[in-house]
């Protein structure tokens, strides 16, 4: 089992910003790709952004694309999410997973670790 701890989710007024944060340990072993995803009721998990560990890309979906920036820092074991002018629609449970992936980078199937998930809400 990797831990994976997510933190920094609120609430905001549309426009704002948050910062994710996800606390991993051991994920080198674990896989070669982090993503963060988020999920409402009754719709589907939808991948926001991911990135290689190991360097070599970064990935993002289009709701995330120009607001959204994901990092990883190896030597705090953390993934983050920085999401700037946030909307009402990215009002979502938002959590981080790891996993062993090619292709598919935003692909919730692809990814086998998961954390408990942060709940972000926006206002208007």
């Amino acid at each position: 089992q990797v831990p994976l701890v997510e933190s920094g989710g609120g609430s905001v007024q549309a426009g704002g910003s948050l910062r994710l944060s996800c606390a991993v340990s051991g994920y080198t072993s674990r896989g070669n790709c982090m993503g963060w995803f988020r999920q409402v009721p009754g719709k589907e998990r939808e991948g926001v952004a991911a990135i290689r560990t190991g360097g070599g890309g970064e990935f993002y979906g289009d709701s995330a694309k120009g607001r959204f920036t994901v990092a990883l820092d190896n030597a705090k074991n953390t993934l983050y999410l920085q999401m700037n002018r946030l909307k009402p629609e990215d009002t979502a449970v938002y959590y981080c997973a790891v996993g062993w992936v090619d292709y598919g980078m935003l692909r919730p199937s692809e990814y086998t670790y998961w954390g408990q998930g942060t709940q972000v809400t926006v206002s208007s």
